[in-house]
Order: structure tokens, then sequence, then C-alpha cells
């Protein structure tokens, strides 16, 4: 089987993609580490990191509402630029020492509000620049460039920038942000899809976001494959947010070698995603959801089971390997399934929907570890894991298949 050709417009969506992630992974560990040195309060350090996350649950449907009013290719350029604007601001504050607490946080909230605009725009964007047969393939793509550029680059590269200058690596995301900008306006205009002209009242922004979350609701398979990744996050968010203490008191692994470990999740992840489309391809794409589940079951509980860094490790990198797989097949379903004039409201409902148990099991996950320790965290994590590829592989076996047929693509026009 030949890789799809995914042609000159997929390349500069994926450079557009990589170049603002790149610039995230600069910024996010910069504006903990800025907030660090202003405060020793635990509650404004938290403040900033909650300012980001806020967002994309408040916000996420009209992000959504408003990349499918206006023209895509134009919104991902405004808001790029809008974000650069954003940053240079917080650079110059940060370079004059004007910079506070409260700036950081308002900061924050600005970029994640805008994100919500960019990611459902790109999201309903891809259907308009590869073939249908080709989305798990790109989706694939999009998520190793991202990992790669947010796991091996910018993230490693944010400390050692923020220790030559504390205003470096915020100067260094703007430029991102601007040239992902520049990257969206090369894209060819796309025609407007078929329908755009019917929205229900225009004047309503909100009654448009809703009709987002109407379709998805109303459609059996995405809605059962968007609570089954709703019930997944409540064991990914909890094992991620004791990690760092559960690898080194559980697996034993040496502080310094913290990051190594940390690593192989981000080359599972790679594989993964480099891996998508052709298990799409092989064995369509939801009873490939349904092994990515029980590959991630299998892989957690191992997890759960280890007492040694290796073990662990290997364990903690397949099951990032699966949810790369899980997030692009997700992805490609969705852009193959809904009308192209409701892509960005009913993607920006599967984000909402999907990342809604996110804090919560975080938050769990911090309450039993307090209470129990962190070795129990893993095993309730396996155990959600079980639960939620019982009940899909159950739900997502009749109506999957047959949804599929009905949407799959025969071949490239």
């Amino acid at each position: 089987m030949t890789a799809p050709v995914l042609g000159r417009d997929f390349r500069l969506l994926w450079a557009a993609a990589v170049s603002s992630r790149f610039g995230d992974a600069l910024r996010t560990p910069a504006l903990a580490l800025l907030a660090a040195t202003l405060t020793r309060d635990p509650r404004a350090v938290a403040a900033v990191t909650v300012a980001g996350q806020l967002p994309p649950l408040l916000l996420g449907l009209l992000g959504g509402a408003y990349a499918d009013r206006w023209d895509r290719r134009r919104t991902m350029a405004a808001v790029d630029g809008l974000r650069a604007g954003v940053v240079a601001a917080l650079a110059g504050l940060v370079a004059t020492g004007r910079a506070g607490v409260a700036a950081l946080a308002v900061a924050a909230f600005l970029l994640a509000a805008l994100g919500t605009v960019f990611d459902a725009a790109s999201f309903a964007m891809l259907p308009a620049v590869v073939p249908s047969a080709a989305l798990p393939a790109a989706n694939g793509r999009l998520q190793a460039g991202t990992a790669v550029a947010g796991g091996f680059l910018g993230a490693p590269l944010a400390g050692l920038l923020f220790a030559i200058s504390a205003a470096f690596p915020f100067t260094l995301d703007a430029l991102t942000f601007a040239a992902a900008a520049l990257l969206a306006l090369a894209l060819r205009p796309s025609p407007r899809p078929a329908g755009h002209h019917r929205a229900p009242n225009r004047g309503s922004v909100w009654r448009e976001a809703w009709a987002g979350v109407r379709w998805l609701r109303r459609d059996p398979v995405l809605w059962r494959v968007t609570v089954a990744t709703t019930g997944s996050n409540l064991a990914i968010s909890g094992v991620m947010a004791v990690l760092v203490l559960y690898a080194l008191t559980v697996l034993r692994v040496p502080p310094a070698a913290y990051g190594l470990f940390a690593a192989g999740a981000v080359v599972g992840g790679l594989a993964g995603a480099l891996g998508a489309g052709r298990l799409a391809a092989r064995f369509g794409t939801l009873p490939a959801l349904r092994g990515v589940l029980l590959g991630q079951t299998v892989a957690l509980t191992g997890f759960a089971l280890a007492r040694h860094p290796l073990a662990g490790g290997v364990a903690l990198a397949c099951f990032a390997a699966g949810t790369t797989v899980w997030n692009s097949l997700w992805s490609a379903y969705g852009q193959r399934h809904v009308p192209p004039e409701l892509l960005g409201r009913v993607g920006a409902a599967q984000r909402v929907v999907g990342l809604a148990s996110a804090p919560v099991g975080a938050a769990l996950a911090g309450f039993a570890g307090e209470a129990y320790g962190v070795a129990p965290v893993g095993w309730a994590a396996a155990g959600i894991f079980a639960l939620v590829t019982g009940g899909a592989w159950r739900v997502l076996r009749g109506t999957g298949s047959r949804a599929e047929r009905r949407t799959e693509p025969a071949g490239r026009p």
C-alpha cells in the first residue's frame, strides 16, 4: 500500500500547527517558571495554570461557532496574528520587569481563548485540503509533528531559554505565532461549505454553537466514541496528575532520569501517530478504535503492575501510542462524517465533552494519592479503562460498522 499524497496545502497547514505547538511548548513552562519567580504562593502560581485551562471548557463551543461563521483560512491567520501580539506584549512586560501574576493569568486566558477558535478552524479546514481517504494519515502526521515540536524540542528548550533571559521564550513564541499566521494565509482559499448560508439565526452565536452539540448528540456512533473519550480522559488525567510522583516513588526512576522516562512516552506517541493511517486502512476506523482501547487497557494494567523504570516506561510508551492513534482516528471519523458547514461546531463539541472529565480525574487522583498513596491510582486508571473498553466494544460493534460503511470512501477521486 502506497502512502497517500497529501499535497502542498496540507504541508502548509502542518507547518502552521507545528509552529504554534512549538511556541506553546516554550511558553507554558516559561509561564510557570516566571510565576514561581514572582511569588511563592501556590495559589497564585496555580491560578496562572488554571487561567490557561478554563477557556477550552468555557468557550470551546463559541470557538466552533465562529470557526463555522468565518472564512477558516483567514480565521486561522487572524487568530495567530492576535496571539503573536499578545505574547509580544507579554514579552515586553517581562523584559522591562513590569509583568505581575495578574498579567500572566490574563495572557494565559487570552491565548487559550483565541486557541479555541484556531483549533476549531484548523480541525474543520483539514478535510478541505486532503482527500477523505487520507484523513487518518493526515491527522496522524499532525499528531506526530506536534508531539515532536512539543515533547522533543519546545519543552526541553524552555528552561534553557528562560535561564538566558526570562523574556526569551515569550519572544520566540510570538515569532512562531507570526510564522503560523503567514503559513495559514498561504493556503489556497477553499469554497464555503454547501448549506453554510442556511445557518439558523445568524444573530445568535450560542444557538449556532448548540447546533453542534445537538448534531453530535443525535449521531449514535460519534456520540458513543465521544463518551468513550470522556471516560478514557478521566483515567489519563488522573495518571498524568501524579505521574512524576508515581515514577519517583513506585517505579523508582532516578530524578536525573525522569526526563528520559517522560521522553519515552513522547516516542510512543510519535510511533502511534505515524501508524494511525495504516491501522485505519487495514482494519477500518471504528474497529481500529476498539482495538486501540483494548491495547491501552493492557498497557495501563502493565503500568500498574510494573515496579521497575524500564517496564513502567515501556508500558507508558505503549499507552501513549494508543492515545495518539485514538486522537487521530477519532478526528478523522468526525471530519469524514460531519457535514462541512458544521465541522467547526461539532469538532468543538467533541473536544469540550471529551475534556470535561480531565479536571475531575486530576482532582480525584490528587485526593486519592494523598489518602492512599499514588500506587492505587494506576490500578484505578486501569479499571476505568477496562470499563470504557468493555462498553465501547459492546456499543460500537454493530452500528459502528454500518455507519462506517456508509461514510467510508471507496478511494481517492
